[in-house]
């Protein structure tokens, strides 16, 4: 199954508003819609018709596994070819364990060839090598998870135009996108914090941000600090205000706030947890708290899995999950945002299946509908 959409460029003027009134994919909360009519699908992913398939290279690390446990139960999406070089021929569920029952799928040292969209969940570095050794055909959507391509710098490459994959941002550059560099996942949770004040032009003072994640931020390898002995009742920072994120979150606030003129502070954390990102994003603002309020609730108000909330939030809400919750506060002169994600789903894997509903002109809620796990 292949879109209808044609490549556009990651430098074309973009919109005053993020959310298009309007468009063909729906978006409207609480909106119930009728999806496409496609054929029935096999149990674990097995191709038996014609709809999108999708493959996935780097099949063993966290985000392509999050990626499995999406796809999997998607009703318009087979699985191509699952590419890890370092287990090709063992079982999906040798490796992700939590899809034992599951699926009987295996992993492959090579795509298939006919995937309609291709995942790339390789390390940051990586994918640029990997489509430059294993050219794809056009017709084949790319959207990678690595920060390869999230600057415009580096938008463009081997004849691709990678737009980036935020929707609440580009929802419509991404309906049309034949390449999709998915935003990283502090970047997610930060630049949902910062949207409505750019877009309403009111960022004019420097932002300050504290972010603490779970230890599946830093990858499936090993390292001291994703060690169960050091992690375990500790707290660290990292990358004290250089963190790679900070360069995708300013091209996308000046995007909506043009000549943007703020610097934004930001101090990452190690957290003693597994997944889930929250953020404190605060700045000065001559907002009153109800101005704040609806500034907010009207720029998310067609976005399904971005809610602004009237009570304090905290990240058992939205742990497997792609929801992010956003609470706002007037407090003196500062008005707080609080951010909520999960860092492996709405920071990656689910976001990345998100754009690809967008691309191929599905409900973009479809086959995301989680529910956390509160107790």
């Amino acid at each position: 199954m292949n879109s209808s959409s044609n490549p556009t460029s990651a430098s074309s003027p973009q919109p005053p508003s993020p959310v298009e009134k309007g468009e063909l994919v729906t978006s409207s909360k609480n909106l119930e819609t009728s999806p496409p009519s496609l054929p029935e699908r096999g149990l674990g992913g097995e191709a038996t018709s014609d709809r999108i398939k999708a493959g996935i290279v780097g099949g063993a690390g966290y985000t392509a596994g999050e990626l499995l446990r999406i796809l999997l139960h998607h009703e318009f999406v087979e699985l191509g070819g699952i590419v890890s070089s370092s287990n090709a021929g063992n079982p999906i569920y040798q490796v992700h364990d939590d899809l034992v029952g599951d699926t009987e799928l295996r992993f492959a040292a090579a795509l298939q060839g006919d995937e309609d969209v291709v995942f790339l969940c390789l390390g940051h570095g990586n994918s640029k090598a990997w489509l430059t050794q294993n050219p794809l055909p056009e017709t084949t959507h790319v959207i990678d998870l690595s920060n390869d391509f999230r600057l415009e710098a580096d938008a463009e490459f081997e004849g691709r135009e990678f737009v980036y994959g935020l929707p609440e941002l580009n929802r419509s550059r991404i309906q049309q996108a034949q390449s999709i560099a998915n935003p990283g996942c502090f970047a997610t949770a930060i630049q949902l914090a910062l949207l409505p004040l750019a877009q309403a032009g009111k960022l004019t003072d420097d932002v300050h941000v504290s972010a603490i994640t779970g230890s599946t931020g830093a990858g499936q390898s090993l390292s001291e600090t994703v060690h169960f002995s050091w992690r375990t009742n500790n707290v660290s920072i990292y990358k004290p205000f250089t963190h790679q994120h900070l360069g995708e979150i300013g091209e996308s606030l000046a995007q909506l706030q043009h000549e943007l003129a703020v610097d934004i502070h930001f101090i990452p954390y190690r957290g003693n947890f597994t997944r889930g990102i929250f953020a404190s994003v605060y700045t000065p603002s001559d907002l009153t708290q109800d101005e704040a309020r609806a500034l907010y609730q009207q720029f998310y108000q067609d976005a399904p899995f971005t809610t602004v909330s009237d009570k304090e939030i905290h990240l058992k809400q939205v742990v497997n999950t792609n929801k992010c919750l956003l609470h706002v506060q007037k407090l003196g002169k500062q008005l707080l945002i609080t951010s909520v994600i999960d860092n492996l789903v709405k920071g990656a894997s689910g976001q990345a299946v998100q754009n690809m509903n967008l691309i191929f002109g599905l409900p973009e809620t479809t086959g995301l509908g989680l529910k956390a796990g509160l107790f």
